[in-house]
């Protein structure tokens, strides 16, 4: 590929890790511009195009039918206009409750918010990638789209009220971002328009990349403070330590970035911890703590479907789940060395290493699993990964293309043999192949995990509906066993006695339960806590993974209310009462509290 300089009949660098000269490679050019990229004016169709699909898919396999999650629901009633506010936990941000609040002031509506989700998902995934337009080859690009949406996960969390996605799609934003920032601030010294990165050849303005970076950084930090910790780390070394990279302007747009998407975090944990190292601290007791958890195995097994993976000390049933997972640091270490030979090293090398960094808190800092932590670490390694398949492609094709054309010049010369492509064309149909069987299991895992959130979704609906004709209605509290979504869909209140999520005491229970119904939700033998033993006790329908569920009805729920057909159960319970009192305590017990 024949590239040409920055500057029209300028022999300047040509971009990021590029000298001058001719090379071949991805990305063809001839005009002027950023190379390695697409000319100015062009628009990202193929991107575009993948954004659609993605959103689209969302809308026709996900979002029909899907109830709100336990942290879903935790976020959701944060900005829900008369809805009483779940327990709010330490590790918790509230970037995503921002994010969703245009819809949930407006409507309790679970679709609307789906809908919204969706299309702001879509819309995210291609400003996201379209930050590289002026960086990668723009096939590049929509693969490397494709292939991120592709993931069940993604596909999975797009109309989710959940932070990571949006991590994924703000950290691949910013270290664009980042990255074109440092090519114009290359370009303006090579055409010697001083050290100022705000201006570089042909016009262009560097300001609008550095806006990018920090808001980014900013809303990376809303999301998940400490994750844009880890996304600032290896953009800060970077512009240290790479000469050519040295930007006062990058350092100090990192800094602004991740002070304006901390601030909120830090004020709070001022205002309701002590300050920021004590909320820390206490998120990392919720997280079961930080240190040295290799959790690799927990998140390779995670991938056949389980949302959370905690304790992760299941069988693994279905390792060809996991064979993308594998493949990922072989087609990364390719896409890398293809780079390198295109001259174009940093621009594949960054964002691999910012993945990396987003996902070692996650593969060997905490002791547990869920797919949608890496989410952050696909987006950015889902580019060199889309380089290498490119480049592998348009290798075969151009071989193919010269063997074809050497037949056809010896048949005119009347020496022509049979055609020899058999080869090639093994080659692209096996990888093909390997594409589609991949996409087949992504889709697989996905329809598994829908349908078990469409029946966990009308479980708890069944459940709701009891305790609304039992009595337990507006304004009410429920308590215990799956106490956030049993209460939300029953249009109460939650709270808790101890536990990660302890908001109340016993004597506060006691006080509200004179007042208003209150519903103390047990499982199986367990017996009540103290406060709730002379309660009146029904059996509710089943919930997700627990099959014998009764429910301790306050006084001031009334009798009248409750059906002729609700079976009473016993008080007396093989369980010990600190057992119960426990359980009652606990709503969300070692599988949840992870944010």
């Amino acid at each position: 590929m024949t590239q040409t300089s920055a500057g029209a009949g300028s022999s300047g660098p040509q971009g990021i890790g590029s000298r001058p000269g001719p090379r071949r490679g991805l990305g063809r050019r001839t005009g002027p511009g950023p190379a390695f990229g697409v000319g100015p004016g062009r628009l990202p169709r193929p991107l575009g195009t993948v954004a659609c699909a993605y959103t689209l898919l969302q809308l026709v396999l996900v979002v029909p039918g899907t109830g709100l999650g336990w942290d879903e629901t935790v976020y959701v009633t944060q900005v829900s206009p008369g809805v009483d506010p779940a327990f709010f936990s330490a590790p918790r941000a509230r970037g995503i409750t921002y994010l969703i609040a245009p819809v949930t002031l407006l409507t309790p509506s679970v679709n609307a918010l789906r809908i919204y989700l969706a299309l702001l998902s879509g819309l995210g995934l291609f400003l996201a990638f379209r930050a590289w337009r002026r960086l990668c080859p723009e096939p590049v690009l929509a693969l490397a789209s494709a292939l991120f949406a592709g993931l069940w996960i993604t596909l999975l969390y797009g109309p989710q009220a959940m932070p990571n996605l949006w991590v994924a799609f703000g950290s691949l934003f910013a270290v664009g971002c980042f990255l074109r920032a440092v090519q114009l601030s290359m370009l303006a010294n090579t055409a010697r328009a001083g050290p100022s990165v705000r201006s570089g050849p042909h016009g262009r303005s560097g300001l609008p990349a550095l806006l990018g970076l920090g808001a980014g950084v900013a809303f990376v930090g809303l999301m998940r403070p400490v994750d844009a910790l880890w996304l600032a780390l290896p953009l800060t070394a970077a512009s240290l330590f790479v000469r050519r990279w040295r930007r006062p302007a990058l350092l100090l747009v990192l800094v602004v970035g991740a002070v304006l998407g901390w601030a909120q975090w830090v004020a709070e944990a001022y205002g309701q911890y002590g300050g920021p190292v004590a909320r820390l601290r206490r998120a990392g007791e919720i997280q079961g703590g930080l240190g040295w958890n290799l959790a690799v195995d927990d998140q390779v097994r995670s991938l056949d479907g389980r949302l959370l993976c905690r304790p992760c000390d299941v069988p693994w049933r279905r390792p060809v789940t996991a064979v993308w997972f594998f493949a990922l640091p072989l087609f990364t270490l390719g896409g890398i060395l293809v780079a390198a030979r295109l001259r174009r090293l940093p621009v594949v090398l960054l964002p691999a290493l910012v993945g990396l960094s987003l996902g070692v808190q996650y593969l060997l800092l905490i002791g547990y699993a869920a797919p949608r932590f890496l989410l952050p670490m696909y987006a950015l390694l889902a580019l060199p990964v889309a380089l290498c398949m490119a480049w592998i492609v348009r290798g075969l094709a151009q071989r193919r293309g010269r063997r074809l054309l050497q037949w056809h010049v010896q048949r005119l010369a009347g020496t022509a043999g049979p055609r020899r492509s058999v080869r090639e064309a093994l080659a692209v149909s096996a990888l093909a192949l390997a594409l589609v069987a991949h996409l087949a299991v992504q889709y697989a895992v996905l329809d598994s995990a829908v349908r078990r959130g469409r029946v966990s979704a009308a479980e708890f609906g069944r459940a709701a509906a009891e305790l609304n004709r039992l009595g337990v209605r507006a304004p009410c509290v429920v308590i215990g066993e799956e106490a956030v979504r049993v209460a939300h869909r029953a249009g109460c209140a939650s709270r808790q006695v101890g536990g990660h999520d302890g908001s109340i005491t016993p004597a506060g229970i006691a006080a509200l339960a004179r007042e208003r119904p209150v519903a103390v939700v047990v499982e199986g033998d367990d017996r009540p806590p103290a406060y709730a033993r002379g309660w009146r006790a029904v059996r509710l329908p089943r919930l997700p993974g627990r099959d014998d569920v009764r429910a301790y009805l306050s006084p001031a729920v009334p009798p009248d209310d409750r059906p002729s057909a609700t079976v009473q159960v016993q008080m007396i319970s093989r369980a010990s009462p600190s057992s119960a009192s426990a359980r009652a305590g606990r709503p969300c017990g070692p599988s949840r509290c992870a944010g």
